[in-house]
């Protein structure tokens, strides 16, 4: 798929397609850790929705309501995400929690690895196409749903494993372990996936935040932006950075000496220069050069929004 619309909306048909399958798979095995895949699955096709809308918000240019874009939507989407998949983990461990100290459940294990092999191959599906995808899409949206997918995946595929396990004791006839299996599983799934939902949530909160971007981001602005000035008589240049979504926000505020020797034109060619030298590194980017003689304004901002070709 070579659009984000239709990548993400490829997304969100795969997500309802599995949460039914999985609610339906649940009340025919009375399995808790079907259950959580298929409400993690529904949980995602409704963010999915809202992602598909923000996708078409973020390329619009900005407006009077909106007058640095729609790019922190994108943040606030994954935000959103993070939060609903960290709250269902959560759910899902105190109800393991719970079965564990009441003596476990019983499970049919046959319809549970029909569900669980059908879920496999339809999350590895989906987390290949979105693969593929970024190939065409420079997306954080397509980014993140290629995560979660691969999440997903691992976690079917591990429930595919203990269902197995399960057919294998009953042939071996350890009635005992039986229905401690499933509740088991859904610990041991939420422990080991708990940390994608946190990081994803904790990075979009600092966007939102306007936290400065990660140094793998952030380094190679700072030398785009000196290797720019250079040869320029300064006193000082500070850099400041903040990433929205898959928008790049970079204010350069450079201090000349008392009498600077840059006239307007000059300064305007130091501007394009810093752009271009920025817009090597990243193809979206908000490029706001300030200059001032010591604490006097020498020329007002000029925001520039730039793809790259």
């Amino acid at each position: 798929m070579k659009t984000e619309s239709s990548t993400l909306a490829f997304s969100a048909f795969m997500a309802l397609l599995i949460g039914c399958a999985g609610i339906v798979a649940t009340l025919a095995s009375n399995s808790q850790a079907i259950l959580l895949d298929g409400l993690f699955n529904l949980i995602y096709f409704s963010v999915a929705l809202v992602t598909i809308k923000v996708s078409k918000l973020a390329s619009r240019p900005d407006s009077e309501s909106y007058p640095f874009g729609y790019s922190y939507f994108e943040s606030l989407v994954n935000l959103c995400k993070g939060l609903l998949i960290l709250g269902v983990s959560i759910f899902a461990l105190v109800d393991a929690v719970a079965a564990l100290l009441t003596g476990g459940r019983d499970i049919a294990a046959g319809l549970a690895v029909i569900y669980a092999l059908f879920a496999t191959a339809a999350c590895s599906l989906t987390a290949w196409v979105m693969h593929r995808s970024q190939r065409h899409v420079s997306s954080p949206l397509v980014a993140a749903d290629k995560l979660n997918w691969l999440v997903n995946s691992v976690i079917s595929a591990a429930v595919l494993a203990a269902f197995c396990l399960v057919m294998l004791f009953e042939h071996l006839g350890w009635q005992t372990i039986l229905p401690y299996v499933d509740a088991v599983l859904v610990i041991a799934v939420v422990v080991l996936c708990l940390g994608v939902p946190v990081r994803m949530a904790s990075q979009a909160l600092q966007e939102l935040l306007n936290k400065t971007p990660e140094e793998a981001i952030a380094a190679p602005v700072r030398r785009a932006v000196a290797n720019a000035l250079a040869g320029t008589d300064t006193q000082e240049v500070r850099v400041r950075m903040v990433r929205p979504g898959r928008l790049l926000y970079v204010m350069v505020h450079v201090v000349l000496p008392e009498e600077p020797d840059l006239t307007i034109v000059h300064q305007d060619a130091l501007r394009a220069r810093v752009d271009e030298e920025v817009r090597r590194y990243y193809s979206l980017v908000v490029c706001d050069v300030v200059f001032t003689a010591n604490t006097r304004w020498a020329a007002p901002s000029c925001g520039l929004l730039v793809e790259k070709g």
